[in-house]
């Protein structure tokens, strides 16, 4: 399933020095972090040689990683929180830019937890699928169609030596430079909020998400966007955190089918409906008092409501139209995930337009009402739902 080979391309990549090693229940600090120093201990220090260890290390692949025991977890922990290893009696800062871990089982001890926490980004990866098992067949007897079709289908990519160079410097100043580009809007930051609460709250058993990996999870967001060459972290975005919010393979579902709901449901809608409901009910009792004080006042805030929807349907239809290019557009989501983010969006979404269409609609008339100033006797027969709407509110605060 390549997930070393994964480690590998990005360490040629960047040019990093890299490291590997496979852990067994038995295995020693002497595997990752060096052996001790023999001068060292003539001397009475208590050192290790790390050169060519995990503490010198850019790029890492641990294999079986949950099966470090206890006398590796520590210093392993602080490397990956704090890039820093203790060597004797100095601390010493670790390069360390990415380690990729790998386990064919999740952790079960408490113990493991907190490393377990440490990886960001954690990815089931399942068996060929028997629709390629074929291609694998072919890949794996060399056969060379099989090889040019898949070099084709990842657009030359498909070996480190067709993707251009990216210094070891320009990785690490990749995370600083987007948390200075790239804004997160409130709309990003209410989906993320409501889903923690969600994960924790309501689903069973809870998912639980420390306030580390919920800090982390933003600035990944940010560090994709920027990533994609964008100023701003969108909505769609946040279908990344079905990687990042969860601890067990079946998690994920449940991060993404919130994130799609959240993001189908559109609030701002059932915010301007409640929004026009106010005006319209200020809008009947000054046509019918005449006051020209508060009709100017009112008529600003309409205006404004029409203008905000029409800038919203406008949104919404490019959206829909154009077949979500925000989605479409990144380089982060494949094209299964796409098309599936598609199909769960576009009914919910149709419905959401003609909600829209409709609240314009009687928007723009209650505009017009107030710009000619009629009685609100017109605005009963034009919108007579919202009307009985008003004199239902006021029979049930009598």
């Amino acid at each position: 399933t390549a997930k070393s080979e994964l480690a590998r391309r990005m360490s040629s990549l960047c040019e990093g020095r890299y490291f590997e090693r496979l852990l067994t229940r038995f295995s020693v600090p002497e595997e990752l972090f060096g052996p001790l120093s023999m001068t060292g201990l003539e001397n009475d220090l208590y050192v290790r040689k790390i050169d060519g260890y995990l503490p010198t290390a850019e790029i890492a692949f641990v294999d079986e990683i949950f099966k470090a025991n206890s006398a590796i977890l520590n210093a392993l922990l602080t490397i990956l929180n704090e890039r820093l290893f203790d060597n004797g009696n100095e601390r010493l800062p670790a390069p360390l830019l990415c380690l990729v871990g790998a386990s064919n089982e999740l952790p079960e001890s408490e113990e493991l937890d907190a490393l377990y926490d440490r990886f960001l980004i954690r990815r089931q990866v399942s068996q060929v699928s028997s629709g390629q098992l074929a291609r694998l067949a072919r890949l794996a007897a060399g056969r060379k169609d099989a090889m040019e079709d898949d070099a084709a289908s990842e657009n030359g990519a498909s070996s480190p030596e067709g993707v251009g160079k990216i210094s070891m410097d320009q990785f690490r100043n990749t995370a600083e430079e987007a948390y200075e580009a790239v804004d997160v809007p409130e709309s990003v930051i209410d989906i993320l909020t409501s889903l923690r609460d969600h994960l924790q709250d309501k689903c069973e058993p809870p998912i639980y998400v420390s306030d580390r990996r919920f800090m982390k999870a933003v600035q990944m967001l940010q560090v994709a966007a920027h990533a994609d060459g964008r100023t701003e972290v969108n909505e769609y975005d946040a279908l990344l955190l079905e990687h990042v919010f969860g601890n067990r393979p079946d998690d994920s579902q449940k991060v993404r089918s919130y994130v799609l709901e959240t993001i189908a449901s559109d609030p701002g809608l059932q915010q301007a409906g409640l929004m026009f409901l106010g005006l319209f009910g200020r809008a009947i009792r000054i046509l019918d008092s005449e006051s020209s004080d508060e009709l100017s006042e009112v008529q600003e805030e309409v205006s404004s409501l029409v203008e905000l929807l029409e800038t919203r349907h406008s949104g919404l239809t490019k959206t829909m139209d154009g077949q979500f290019p925000q989605l479409r557009s990144t380089v982060w989501h494949s094209q299964e995930s796409v098309q599936a983010a598609v199909q769960a969006l576009t009914p919910q979404m149709t419905e959401n337009k003609k909600k829209l269409e409709e609240l314009y609609r009687e928007s723009y008339l209650l505009k017009t009402c107030l710009d000619r100033a009629t009685s609100s006797s017109v605005l009963e027969r034009l919108l007579p739902k919202r009307y009985k709407q008003y004199q239902k509110g006021i029979s049930g605060k009598a």
